[in-house]
């Protein structure tokens, strides 16, 4: 058979499709919220309206990007977009809700968590489901390392230079990224799992390949 390419579109559940609109909805609610009134949002001294600002940016990107460069070439990727909003989502929302002050691991949880979904979403944007085991932890490594590392510095300069956390930030640091670390290792080998028993394929984006000769 010659090359030819061949777009393979597979029907998002749309119960995905559903969880990113809500929660993209209901992040730009609650940022609005925290800018209006801080302490309502457990955000003063917490770089609020930084949040407010990149927040929308990073769960807004790749709607942006697939409008711009991939629209023609592939399916909407809901299930890569709905794990980048989530990361913003639950920060917001364990604020919101007191959390962190709260529950002394919740903090771990978030770095852990978010790190790997993170990973999990650039892993399902820039891998076929092919790549090997390898592979897959290798690019989670790169992007959870970085994530988490870029995290750390956005906090320090953001709001705990100069607060009285410093005291304790260099241990806290240390833990966070480590947890990042493990959380996109974690990330990397559910998603390459679930690709071996044939699932998350209809989750992401399906750009066009080469068909086999």
């Amino acid at each position: 058979m010659t090359d030819a390419a061949v777009v393979v579109r597979y029907p998002t559940p749309i119960v995905v499709r559903s969880a990113d609109v809500c929660a993209k909805s209901l992040l730009v609610l609650l940022l609005v919220l925290a800018v209006i009134d801080p302490d309502s949002g457990n955000l003063r001294d917490k770089a609020a309206e930084a949040r407010a600002v990149g927040y929308p940016l990073a769960s807004f990107t790749i709607p942006v990007v697939w409008l711009l460069a991939w629209k023609e070439r592939a399916s909407f990727p809901w299930l890569p977009d709905l794990l980048v909003t989530l990361t913003c989502f639950t920060d917001i929302l364990g604020n919101r809700m007191d959390l962190y002050d709260t529950i002394t691991w919740f903090d771990d949880l978030m770095h852990f968590a978010n790190t790997g979904l993170i990973a999990a979403a650039v892993i399902l944007l820039t891998l076929h489901h092919s790549a090997t085991r390898l592979r897959v932890v290798e690019r989670a490594l790169a992007v959870g390392a970085t994530a988490a590392i870029l995290w750390e510095l956005a906090e320090y300069f953001a709001f705990i230079n100069g607060h009285s956390e410093r005291a304790f930030a260099y241990e806290d640091t240390l833990g966070d990224l480590g947890l990042g670390v493990l959380g996109s290792v974690v990330a990397a080998l559910v998603v390459h799992h679930l690709w071996g028993r044939g699932q998350l394929r209809a989750t992401a984006p399906q750009l066009e390949h080469q068909a086999p000769r």
